[in-house]
């Protein structure tokens, strides 16, 4: 058995096993599929077995991590209920895909977004599903809370002025969109019945039902730091309302990544003060930091005070 089709069969298999925690009993195939399938090599068990990785069970919430575990959340500023939420949200290590598995897995994955029907409501009234956008190999993901009207027309997160703003700051940091990753929590645009412009905040509920598509996003893209946008995009992610304000500027660990808090570009847009451009930029250079990205003097001092 090859190690490319061992990585294709193991991406399968736990493509099934989360359909499965999921609660779906069943998967459609088409007559295509099944002849496809039909003239596949048959596989042993014992043969699965090996080409499965072989990975240890992850450790219980309240063991003690390895010396050599990525830091642990921020004990001060998340209450241990809080703490125990992230903690469990950590998937079981697994080997990487090869860059076709990869791709064939994200493909399948973009898919399913795109079909997705889950909240009637929100189908029923988006334009296009904004799946993301950006290198699926890259170091660095940005997670923002939900589309805009401006996203839902075009099919792309943060394109309106708040992503013109966030590709300035990408661009500053030296770096591109198609060299980062971007997301969003929701995939589709919150609807607004009633409302013939504006947007409103995903609800809790929203949020839980399509998390698991952003989960999928980034244990494929394994980034080396995430850096979530607004208060909302914490919510979403860690839980619980923390508040942005409190968070900002210090790390916190999210699904065993580093994750960086930041205000988001819409925010800035609406304070076009000087100290809190400094804020996020002092932010996206810790980020720059952590990837070990070089630090010009230049932009070291950038929205300083002269």
């Amino acid at each position: 058995m090859t190690d490319s089709y061992a990585q294709l069969l193991d991406a399968t298999i736990r493509h099934l096993e989360r359909l499965r925690a999921a609660g779906s009993r069943f998967i459609e195939l088409s007559p295509e599929a099944l002849r496809a399938l039909s003239r596949l090599p048959r596989v042993t068990p014992a043969a699965r077995l090996t080409a499965r990785p072989q990975t240890p069970s992850p450790a219980p919430v309240a063991a003690k991590p390895p010396a050599d575990a990525r830091p642990a959340q921020n004990s001060e500023l998340l209450p241990p209920s809080e703490s125990k939420i992230v903690e469990a949200q950590r998937p079981p290590p697994s080997a990487p895909l090869n860059a076709q598995a990869k791709a064939a897995a994200f493909a399948e994955l973009r898919q399913r977004a795109l079909a997705c029907v889950k909240c009637g409501h929100l189908a029923a009234s988006r334009k296009n599903v904004v799946f993301g956008v950006g290198s699926i190999d890259a170091d660095l993901m940005f997670v923002g809370e939900a589309p805009g009207a401006d996203e839902d027309v075009q099919g792309e997160p943060f394109v309106g002025r708040a992503g013109q703003l966030l590709t300035k700051i990408i661009e500053t940091m030296g770096l591109s969109r198609d060299l980062v990753y971007i997301a969003n929590i929701l995939k589709c645009r919150p609807d607004t019945p009633g409302q013939s412009a504006g947007n409103r905040k995903p609800t809790l509920e929203e949020m839980q039902t399509c998390i698991p598509f952003l989960h999928e996003q980034i244990d494929l893209i394994r980034p080396k730091v995430l850096v979530a946008l607004g208060g909302t995009a914490i919510e979403g992610l860690l839980g619980k309302t923390i508040g942005i304000t409190r968070l900002r500027g210090t790390w916190q660990t999210y699904r065993g990544t580093p994750l960086m808090p930041t205000y988001h570009p819409a925010f800035l847009l609406r304070n076009q003060d000087l100290g809190t451009k400094r804020l996020v930029w002092e932010d996206m250079l810790r980020v720059m930091e952590k990837l070990g990205m070089p630090i010009s003097e230049k932009q070291q001092h950038f929205f300083q005070k002269a």
